[in-house]
Parts: C-alpha cells; sequence; structure tokens
C-alpha cells in the first residue's frame, strides 16, 4: 500500500508539473511594446504616456483583455532610426511583445514600418504624420492613428479658398514629416486654389531655426498667405520673430499642429491670433464621452490635457479592442481584427481602412484667440478624416505590398 502510495503521489505530481506552464500561459500578462522619443520630445510624448497609462490602469482594473492583463513595456526611441530598430528588436526578440506601439518624429515612424515589415510584427504608429507611413513605405503590418499629412493639409487648404491668397510661402521643418507637409501642401494649393503660386520655401533644421533669417527670407517674397509646420521651440522662435517684425500682418496662415496645447502653452501670450489650424481645443468639447475622458484626466493628473493624451488614450483602447476582436495575441489574428475594423473611442467614431491601414480619425480645425495669458482655439469644428483620405486609385498607385 505504501509503494502504491507512492507511486500515486508521483503521478500527480508529474501531472501538476506538466498542467502548470499551461496554467501559467493563460493568466501572465500580455506584453506589448512602446517606444517613443520621450527625452527629447517630452512636450508631446509624456502626456501622451500619462493618456496610454491611464487606459491602461482601467482596462486592467476591469480585468484586462482575454481574461488576462496588459503589460506595456516601454522604451525611449532615442529620437534617431538606429535605436529605434535596436530598441524594437530587444522588445520583440528579449521581451516576445505580441505587438509594437508608438513613436512620434516622423523619421522614426518610417524605420519602424520597415522593421515591422522585416520582422512580420503589427506595428501601430500612433503620433507620426508623413504619408509614407501608410502610402509609400506602407505595408501589411503598419497601422496609424492620427490624421496624416494629407488628410490635414487637405482640411486646411479648404479653409484657405476663401481667403483669396494667391503668393504662398512656406517654412517647414527640414526632415521627413516637414518635406512630406509642404509636397502635399504645394500640389493641394495648386489643385483647390487656381492662380495660387509658391514664391518662396524656407526649410529650417529641426531644432535649429535661425528665426531671423527665416522670416527676412519670407518677407523678402511678399506671400500673401504662410503655410507654418514647425513647432516646437522652433514655432515659439518664430512666432517671436515674425511678431516683432510684423510679418503675419494682413496675411493668411495655415499652421499645421499650432492649435495643439503642446505647442500653443510655450507661446504664453504671443499667440498669433487669426491664424488656421490643426488642434485639439480640449476646453471647450462638451461631448458627454469626451469631456468625461477630459475631467478624468485632469483629477488623475492636476493638468489639463494634450492632444498627446488623448491619442494615448484611445490608442490603448484601440489595441484592447483589437485584441479582443482577434480572440488571441496571434499577428495574423491581430491583423485581421484590424482590417477595416470599427472602433468607438472618445473622439468618436473611427474606421482602420483595409486598402492602406490608415485610420479616418479627423482634426479639429479652427482659428487662434488669445485666451486671458494662453492661447486656444475659437470658431472650430472637427472634422472626420474620412472624406479627406486618399483615394483608393491614389493608394494603389505607390503602395507596393
Amino acid at each position: 500500500m505504501a509503494m502504491m502510495s507512492m507511486t500515486r503521489r508521483l503521478i500527480l505530481g508529474l501531472a501538476l508539473a506538466t498542467a502548470a506552464p499551461a496554467a501559467w500561459a493563460q493568466t501572465a500578462p500580455i506584453k506589448i511594446g512602446e517606444l517613443n522619443s520621450y527625452a527629447k520630445w517630452a512636450a508631446f510624448t509624456v502626456p501622451y504616456r500619462d493618456g496610454w497609462r491611464m487606459a491602461l490602469d482601467e482596462i486592467n482594473a476591469k480585468g484586462g483583455v482575454l481574461g488576462r492583463k496588459i503589460e506595456v513595456l516601454s522604451r525611449d526611441d532615442g529620437s534617431t532610426t538606429g535605436d529605434t530598430t535596436r530598441v524594437a528588436d530587444e522588445l520583440v526578440t528579449r521581451e516576445g511583445v505580441s505587438l509594437l506601439f508608438g513613436s512620434f518624429l516622423s523619421n522614426i515612424g518610417v524605420a519602424m514600418a520597415d522593421y515591422a515589415n522585416q520582422k512580420k510584427i503589427v506595428y501601430i504608429a500612433a503620433e507620426p504624420l508623413t504619408d509614407a507611413i501608410t502610402m509609400a513605405q506602407g505595408n501589411p503590418y503598419t497601422y496609424r492613428i492620427r490624421p496624416n499629412n494629407f488628410m490635414q493639409v487637405g482640411m486646411l487648404v479648404e479653409q484657405a479658398k476663401a481667403s483669396g491668397a494667391k503668393r504662398w510661402a512656406i517654412v517647414a521643418p527640414n526632415y521627413e514629416y516637414g518635406q512630406s507637409a509642404a509636397e502635399v501642401f504645394k500640389r493641394l494649393i495648386k489643385e483647390r486654389v487656381p492662380g495660387a503660386e509658391i514664391v518662396a520655401e524656407q526649410y529650417p533644421a529641426l531644432g535649429k531655426i535661425e528665426a531671423g533669417a527665416t522670416v527676412s527670407a519670407l518677407e523678402q517674397a511678399k506671400p500673401d498667405g504662410i503655410f507654418n509646420v514647425t513647432f516646437g521651440p522652433d514655432l515659439t522662435q518664430f512666432v517671436r520673430e515674425g511678431n516683432t517684425r510684423g510679418l503675419f500682418e494682413k496675411k493668411t496662415v495655415l499652421s499645421l499642429l499650432t492649435g495643439e496645447p503642446e505647442w500653443l502653452l510655450p507661446l504664453k501670450d504671443e499667440v498669433p491670433e487669426g491664424w488656421t489650424v490643426t488642434g485639439y481645443p480640449w476646453d471647450e468639447i462638451t461631448d458627454p464621452k469626451h469631456r468625461a475622458f477630459i475631467e478624468a484626466y485632469r483629477a488623475r493628473y492636476n493638468d489639463t490635457p494634450r492632444l498627446g493624451s488623448l491619442l494615448g488614450y484611445m490608442v490603448m483602447y484601440m489595441i484592447r479592442d483589437t485584441i479582443e476582436r482577434a480572440g488571441s495575441t496571434d499577428t495574423a489574428a491581430i491583423m485581421k481584427a484590424l482590417e477595416d475594423a470599427k472602433f468607438d473611442t472618445v473622439a468618436g467614431p473611427v474606421t482602420m481602412r483595409g486598402i492602406d491601414n490608415q485610420s479616418s480619425m479627423g482634426a479639429w480645425v479652427g482659428k487662434l484667440k488669445l485666451k486671458g495669458a494662453a492661447g486656444g482655439m475659437s470658431d472650430w469644428k472637427y472634422i472626420d478624416g474620412t472624406t479627406y483620405m486618399p483615394t483608393e486609385a491614389q493608394v494603389k498607385a505607390v503602395r507596393k505590398d
């Protein structure tokens, strides 16, 4: 009897040892990788991280997804393509993440898209705007959340029609995002505004604008309108010099991103009123679902939300919904779940279009206005991105996949 008891215990022990890995696999967290330029571009990326962390805590507090918590392994990408691919590879090969998301700079986003295609892993570009990510450099593994340059520039050009401006000057940072936005503007302004011409182009190095020389060159061209793509410290210096020298007086100014709190707050009372911009008028949004997000964010962080905050929050919930629909973390299942997927977000309905993996998320377009000692937006409206997306023919003409 003693021998039988020992045998039974041995069999039971082996059975439990065999079952343990399978049981553990079902309860272990789902690991996803995130990387961004936190050290160099904190103004946008830190609020963005605050947004996805808030969403992550909400999701996990409700049990996560597929009965498992979500764990985000977040890294700084060093703001260089070399560091980005190295960090991404560490997340994939060493940490075994199921997908990657994040990135801020457009050149980093292009590098990540290439990495995703090579490694056959899903990458969700949260913030980069260059059209290349979903157009010329697009691939089946790369998806984008924000409206791309083609979409946002198209919205601004529509606003320019009534201005009567024909002679246009461009100022844009000399890297992937700025070059892409400038090329789109040159094409669309000539297509949609008869008689429009480009009379000056300035491309200062990112983060190294010589504002005096840039403003002087634009003044000499005597434009009717200015298309501005600068952001961050470059924008602050450009605005200050332009205000001092009267560059913006009696001119139509279209400006990408300038209505975003990330870039408005540093301008303080130097905000150039009347510019037509894309941005985020969080303080005037009344939609109950969106307002609930704003109030929850303010209560948690004792700060006002930025556009990055909203984006980070949206992305995390979209990832949760995708994994839930996929029913697993298998790459093929996730890709199938994302194809033409519809999401109910705090910013409204968003569709991930299947032909180019571009989200239909829209943008807020309005005028800059000084509100007390800080800037904001007035006369704004949220424009759904669907009607401003590249056509199917345009996508097929440039995508190689």
